[in-house]
């Protein structure tokens, strides 16, 4: 693991388009020789984008594989470039009544923010954007090498203090970094079982969806603010897009808040369809009855 450590701090030096180049054709090999993760992926593609062809499908996952490969490359750079270089490689966009260009701090930390961050393949380069001009907190998954664990945590927080909670700490040091004004990274999209969650429609299918982000706003009348990080084309960098905070949200229904929050990523993934998480089984868990969509090799 050392060894691949100090070759990832080597490929923080290369200019972006030559390491961007490498990870799109490992992706490309990856794709290839990763069936079981193929098959995911263009699982998730027929379920959630009937309208397009198998050979339209197949292109997006082929997409999808060059550029979550380029991001753990280009994690080099986030964890080890110098701030300056990254601001250069980031732009900022921003909605009506923001700082134009600019990380909305004051207005994520002049009430308790949620900062909804879906699994897109560049959801790192949100947390190191805001890192560079404000503290967060955020779960994390403690990974089983303790060095890479050392180097991912150290990585996340090399600008401002970033506090990581594990999901077996639970609900309630969240609730503090909230009331301390503290941004919340929250990544609520993925199938993490029926407990705490429920069957809400993602593309039409009934996804177990996570309800923390209704509840959590709804306990401690936080602001939920969405952020999104997608490439820049031509590997000129990345951009990060600060989107308006939901008004009335979530309401008195914790199921149609869940609904609403789905529909957003729904219209974010239309706009970067190959740069969203299609590897994950996201739609795993089934009512009960209902039988899998995915093949038991992995």
């Amino acid at each position: 693991m050392r060894l691949l450590i100090g070759l990832m701090w080597l490929l923080h030096w290369l200019p972006l388009p030559v390491l961007g180049r490498i990870g799109k054709g490992m992706g490309s090999l990856l794709f290839i020789i990763m069936g079981p993760r193929r098959e995911i992926t263009l699982t998730n593609l027929r379920l959630t984008m009937p309208q397009l062809t198998e050979e339209q499908r197949r292109d997006i996952a082929r997409q999808h594989f060059q550029g979550y490969s380029r991001s753990v490359l280009e994690r080099s750079v986030l964890w080890w470039a110098p701030e300056s270089r990254l601001k250069k490689l980031i732009t900022i966009e921003t909605s009506a009544g923001m700082p134009p260009g600019e990380i909305p701090v004051e207005l994520m930390t002049e009430k308790p923010t949620i900062l909804l961050c879906p699994h897109f393949v560049c959801l790192d380069v949100a947390g190191a954007a805001i890192a560079m001009e404000a503290s967060a907190s955020s779960m994390y998954v403690a990974q089983s090498n303790k060095v890479f664990d050392e180097v991912l945590r150290a990585g996340r927080a090399r600008f401002k203090p970033v506090k990581l909670f594990s999901r077996k700490d639970g609900i309630k040091p969240i609730f503090r970094a909230l009331k301390e004004k503290l941004p919340y990274f929250m990544l609520p999209d993925m199938d993490f079982g029926d407990k705490e969650a429920e069957f809400v429609p993602f593309f039409g299918i009934p996804a177990a969806t996570l309800t923390a982000t209704a509840r959590i706003a709804a306990a401690t009348g936080g602001q939920v603010m969405p952020v999104i990080a997608t490439f820049l084309p031509n590997y000129a960098g990345y951009r990060v897009k600060f989107y308006p905070v939901w008004e009335n949200y979530p309401g008195p229904d914790m199921i149609a808040a869940t609904r609403r929050m789905n529909e957003f990523i729904e219209e974010r993934v239309k706009e970067a369809p190959a740069e969203y998480f299609w590897t994950h089984k996201r739609f795993k868990t089934r009512p009960e009855g209902e039988p899998s969509f995915y093949s038991n090799k992995r």
